[in-house]
């Protein structure tokens, strides 16, 4: 279906995530009632539609997906007691160390992770994956920073709720991934401890084991079971981060911010 075969109610959705996202940034609030998402397959059907649009509207391509509320720091602080998934836009995504325009953003923060690169494609298939049958996918492991923004009218009053966040990729902004680790199976990654860093200062830590099942790979895991339940493969080379060990932290003008993962190294973005 095109754009210009879209229900009205539709094009106003769009409208409205897209403004939250472009430049002159403005807050969603409630979508129309007669689209707004009421279940995580209507919202995954808007966040495509969405994304579409923000591909075109200079964003770039999809090169990665973002996990969210892995952990029980996460799911805790969001009120969600399952994940969920949003797309990465390749002109979002930083090697090392990113900087970021602060007065881009409505309300930017950060969170440490463990992200993947994969090797071969996560194909469509009826047997459930397991973490036996997805490790041989993961090409690298590196520590990252994702970058979140606060698009929204009132998120702690869930004003929109999370089903629109889910919408809108779950406050996904873009990335910065550490250097590449190839030879990560000889590191025990539910034991690897994260920790992030704001000016200097320690402001959290967490452990690989805090993610999903006690293992961040579990969170690749749910990743690939729910797109092969959607119909869609995940493609080689694809970038995934697994989830926060963290708490968001939100920041101020002039931050910045370092992540440290034992083992996989460091990540570091200024604001």
């Amino acid at each position: 279906m095109s754009e210009k075969d879209t229900p009205d109610e539709l094009t106003v959705a769009l409208n409205q995530l897209e403004a939250g996202r472009l430049q002159s940034p403005v807050p969603i609030g409630d979508l129309p009632e007669a689209i707004a998402p009421n279940d995580v397959l209507a919202a995954m059907t808007l966040q495509e539609a969405l994304n579409a649009r923000l591909a075109v509207q200079g964003l770039g391509p999809i090169v990665g997906t973002k996990i969210g509320c892995t952990t029980e720091v996460m799911q805790q602080y969001l009120g969600m007691d399952h994940p969920c998934s949003g797309a990465i836009f390749e002109s979002t995504v930083h090697a090392l160390q990113g900087t970021f325009d602060f007065d881009s953003f409505l309300h930017v923060g950060v969170e440490c992770e463990i992200a993947v690169t994969l090797s071969d494609a996560i194909a469509i298939r009826d047997e459930t994956y397991t973490l036996e049958s997805i490790i041989p996918h993961v090409k690298s492991v590196h520590a990252a920073i994702e970058v979140v923004d606060d698009r929204y009218v009132d998120f702690e009053n869930r004003i929109p709720d999370w089903r629109t966040w889910v919408a809108d990729d779950f406050f996904g902004a873009g990335a910065v991934l550490g250097y590449p680790i190839t030879d990560w199976q000889s590191i025990d990654l539910a034991r690897v401890c994260g920790e992030m860093f704001i000016n200097g200062e320690s402001v959290g830590a967490g452990f690989g084991r805090d993610i999903i099942n006690g293992h961040p790979l579990e969170a690749l895991v749910w990743l690939a079971n729910e797109q092969s339940g959607l119909g869609r493969e995940i493609p080689a080379g694809w970038v995934v981060m697994l989830g926060s060990v963290v708490q968001t932290k939100w920041l101020s003008a002039g931050d910045l911010v370092e992540v440290d993962l034992e083992g996989l190294g460091r990540a570091v973005a200024q604001f």
